[in-house]
């Protein structure tokens, strides 16, 4: 029931129940006049499952009803799961964007530099700054992660602190970026926190995560042993990585030649921001026909098997970037879950070419940018919330988080999935009702809702084909010349060796032939008997139900 009690509410629209697609909701006054902010707008990364989608991205339906109220969208950090979503759904907003410069950097050299994109106002804010908009007050608090400018969020309402954490860890020599401000969370624990949001995603492992220091020494160990090329792939926005790569062949005496779109607009980015300082000029892809084998190290995109990158490129002999026998690839980087085929998939091609792989199932050449338990557990020592809400994780990570947050003696623990609606304060936290939530998927330039009819198509052709026939009748019902029968998707032959195409004309004009002529003048019926007798007959030759198409046209 509705009242006039001012209270903060958290509404997850992306990010709780999955990895990625991040995108939360926090609401400020009573039910029916809250203000609202929303913090992060990402994507998700299509599978297999879903043949022809591109990214997935949050359904923002709730908020886009409520755009008038909605003050702004804060930006964590500038990784894709995080941001990737806003050129695309920014114009159902309207609102101001608040990031950092590195943030609003990658921004504008990617997403919104794509052919029709939206001009999105960005305005800049620095770490350990404060924003006010509206009831809220927002502090940008310097948290460690896999790319510079992360922030945890201090959201400060009348109804007390709560604290979203992004993605973080606690990493003291993240190498670029400032490292997590632990002294500050300190303050804030001391301020009294009332709820804490946070990262789930390597909740299930213990101890800490390593540094990126650590990472760096393996890599210049791994590039100053190496005799013949290198080849290094991580993820485009870990500039902290590509910094060390660089520095590593530096130490080696080797260029680095730049192959991937997405690693040259980091790094100029980075550049612009003075993340690359010391680092010496890179080279482009042109360059790499002309350098020793010894002389090179190539930074390649694609360490996600995406099969448009460098990687998948180079291991189908597509690229201008050659390997031979002996040559090392690095991954410096984790396998997202869903990806495995695929990266598998590049290994295995650069196995059977002879060339020497690494991963991090070998060496230490990649750490998480997330906590692991160790680090939660700290984090719930400085700041003491009393309400815990985890996030960033599958069903698994935040039951287990939820557990893990009531042995740390927090009070209350609730577990929300996206579209739920939490009341944090300032009376005791409680469920309220849902809010409408959803995906929505990007499918080359339009963005689509999951109920599409065309999605559930595609996985019926997938599992079956289609057999497209078009034939001409008289008006008395006679055929006219010869039906024209495509068939794709589908096996040649049949278990007895004949042709599948034998069994779909013989099912064709057999229906034809048998059919009352009234219905013959009919092209309607026409369609449908034929469409029932060639599904029917290759069903059963085949076991299998395939889409048929039938037009009939009148001559």
């Amino acid at each position: 029931m509705a009242t006039d009690q001012e209270e903060i509410v958290f509404a997850p629209l992306g990010g709780l129940g999955e990895i990625g697609m991040n995108a939360a909701l926090y609401g400020f006054g009573p039910a029916k006049k809250r203000k609202w902010i929303l913090v992060d707008c990402g994507v998700a990364f299509a599978g297999a499952d879903m043949p022809g989608v591109d990214l997935i991205l949050p359904d923002l339906g709730f908020i886009e009803k409520h755009r008038a109220d909605l003050l702004g969208l804060i930006v964590t950090h500038a990784h894709e799961d995080h941001v990737g979503a806003i050129a695309a759904l920014w114009p159902r907003l309207g609102c101001p964007v608040y990031a950092t410069a590195f943030a609003a950097g990658l921004l504008a050299t990617r997403r919104l530099a794509e052919p029709g994109a939206p001009q999105v106002p960005i305005k800049i804010v620095a770490q350990g700054s404060r924003l006010t908009l509206g009831p809220f007050e927002i502090e940008f608090v310097p948290m460690s992660h896999s790319i510079p400018e992360s922030n945890l969020l201090a959201i400060r309402t009348k109804a007390g602190v709560v604290v979203h954490t992004g993605d973080w860890k606690l990493d003291p020599t993240p190498g670029l970026g400032r490292p997590t401000d632990i002294e500050r969370l300190k303050k804030i624990g001391d301020e009294g926190v009332r709820a804490l949001i946070c990262d789930s995603t390597n909740i299930l492992r213990e101890g800490e995560s390593p540094s990126e220091a650590q990472v760096a020494a393996v890599l210049r160990e791994k590039i100053l042993a190496a005799t013949g090329r290198v080849m290094v792939t991580t993820f485009a926005s870990n500039v902290t990585r590509l910094r060390s790569v660089c520095l590593a062949a530096e130490a080696a005496g080797r260029r680095i030649v730049l192959a991937g779109r997405a690693m040259e607009r980091s790094l100029e980015v980075a550049r612009e921001c003075g993340y690359l300082d010391g680092v010496p000029e890179l080279l482009s892809l042109d360059s790499f026909a002309r350098l020793p084998a010894n002389k090179v190290v190539v930074l390649a995109t694609g360490s996600q098997g995406e099969a448009r990158a460098a990687m998948s490129r180079i291991v189908r002999g597509e690229h201008a970037v050659k390997l031979a026998p002996n040559d090392l690839v690095i991954f410096s980087s984790r396998t997202i879950p869903g990806n495995e085929r695929e990266v598998n998939a590049i290994v295995n091609g650069l196995i059977l070419q002879g060339v020497d792989v690494l991963t991090d199932r070998d060496a230490l050449v990649h750490c998480s940018g997330h906590p692991r338990r160790g680090e939660v557990a700290k984090l719930y020592d400085w700041l003491r919330p009393q309400v815990a809400v985890p996030a960033h994780g599958e069903p698994l990570h935040l039951q287990v988080h939820a557990d893990f947050a009531r042995s740390r003696g927090v009070e209350h623990v609730l577990i929300a999935h996206n579209g739920d609606m939490i009341a944090l304060g300032p009376d005791s936290p409680t469920h309220l009702a849902q809010i409408p939530s959803g995906k929505l998927y990007q499918d080359g330039e339009l963005i689509l809702s999951a109920s599409e009819e065309c999605f559930r198509q595609r996985h019926r052709l997938a599992a079956a084909g289609i057999i497209s026939i078009a034939f001409a009748l008289t008006a008395k019902g006679d055929l006219a010349g010869v039906p024209d029968v495509t068939m794709f998707g589908l096996p040649q032959k049949t278990r007895d060796n004949r042709p599948l195409g034998d069994v779909v004309d013989r099912a064709l004009f057999e229906t034809l032939d048998t059919l009352p002529r009234a219905k013959k003048r009919d092209a309607d019926a026409a369609c449908t008997a034929v469409e029932r007798a060639v599904r029917s007959a290759v069903a059963a030759v085949w076991g299998k139900k395939p889409h048929v198409h039938v037009l009939a046209i009148e001559v």
